[in-house]
């Protein structure tokens, strides 16, 4: 009977420890509105609550129903290599996916689901499955992973099954801010970043690039003739033709470049550690891409191509502060109307003619 007793007490406490780590999991996890943060938060946590060696959350996609790597704890590089996941029909995932519920796999050599064979050449050999829901809707999995066959804990994720509803509202509330920070920073008409934006940036990238000893380029473009357009095909085609301006920007740069659209139908590329010579060959190719692209874009409503005209200085050639780079580049961007339209002109062309 007091053994008994004993057993109780020490299941007891047990319990109540473990639900004490959950609250502080919880609360920490519900403490911020960053994403990255909130992730690495929930991932840390449910591996050290599972006692799993390795593990990661994948984000679901609910327009193209596809996932997306965004934590990853455990594996190694080749793994993690690729970032976006399929479903595979009749695999693991497609079932938690699709069922909604926590699955187990024990054993993943000896297992009646399909199993990704790059899980198996990472050698994981069991697994947990946590589906990240707020209600009914898919917003991600947590992956729990070992190396060695083994059956987790039932008890324990149940209740890790509560934090994965908080997990779940986290994620949410943090997907909420992200749409609502990006929707204070960009430009509507075109998806690129606003005026206010690019101002905060530039300063920004200038000091870095003084700091290291860096260049950077600034490319300031506007569309020829913009008001004849308008006025002759109307301002909806005109909407038209200045948001395909943001996906030709959008497809022609860089992952570290930045594109804004800086008023009317002016834009500004930022181009980060980028000397002279390389903004030179990347403005060109920008006046190019639009004034081929553009007549698939607005086949069937203009007769001729849209071209830009375009300027282009850099730090630290051009100027050392904001002011003299966008006095410059504004300037340059003028000469390039006034000197015939549709071609690139930077500073020493002045100075030669």
């Amino acid at each position: 009977m007091e053994h008994s007793l004993k057993c109780t007490i020490e299941l007891l406490e047990e319990e109540v420890s473990a639900l004490r780590e959950l609250i502080e999991v919880a609360r920490t996890v519900v403490s911020t509105l960053e994403l990255d943060q909130v992730l690495l938060e929930i991932l840390t946590s449910a591996m050290r609550f599972a006692d799993a060696s390795a593990g990661s959350i994948v984000l679901y996609d609910t327009v193209q129903g596809g996932l997306t790597l965004h934590a990853h704890q455990g594996f190694t590089p080749e793994f993690v290599l690729a970032e976006r996941w399929e479903i595979r029909p009749g695999g693991v995932t497609e079932r938690v996916v699709s069922g909604g519920e926590i699955l187990f796999v024990n054993d993943t050599e000896d297992s009646t689901l399909l199993v990704d064979p790059i899980v198996i050449r990472e050698g994981i050999r069991s697994l947990a499955c946590i589906p990240l829901k707020v209600q009914s809707r898919l917003v991600g999995i947590l992956y729990l992973c070992d190396f060695v066959p083994r059956e987790f804990d039932r008890e324990r994720m149940k209740l890790l099954d509560v934090l994965a509803s908080f997990a779940a509202m986290a994620i949410d509330n943090a997907q909420l801010h992200e749409r609502t920070r990006l929707m204070a920073i960009t430009d509507a008409l075109t998806g690129l970043y606003n005026r206010r934006y690019f101002q905060q940036m530039f300063s920004r990238e200038l000091n870095r690039a003084k700091r290291y000893g860096n260049p950077l380029s600034l490319i300031m473009m506007d569309v020829d003739d913009f008001k004849k357009f308008n006025d002759t095909y109307g301002h909806p085609l005109g909407d038209k033709l200045l948001g395909s301006m943001g996906d030709i920007l959008s497809e022609a740069l860089r992952n570290t470049d930045f594109a804004f659209r800086y008023g009317g139908e002016e834009f500004i590329v930022l181009l980060p550690e980028t000397d002279f010579s390389s903004a030179l060959h990347v403005a060109e190719r920008l006046r190019e891409s639009v004034e081929q692209k553009s007549v698939d874009e607005m086949r069937g409503i203009a007769l001729n191509a849209v071209t830009v005209s375009v300027g282009v200085v850099s730090y630290p050639q051009d100027g050392e502060t904001c002011d003299d780079l966008l006095n410059g580049v504004d300037e340059l961007l003028y000469r390039a109307k006034e000197y015939g339209k549709n071609r690139v002109y930077y500073r020493s062309m002045g100075e030669t003619s």
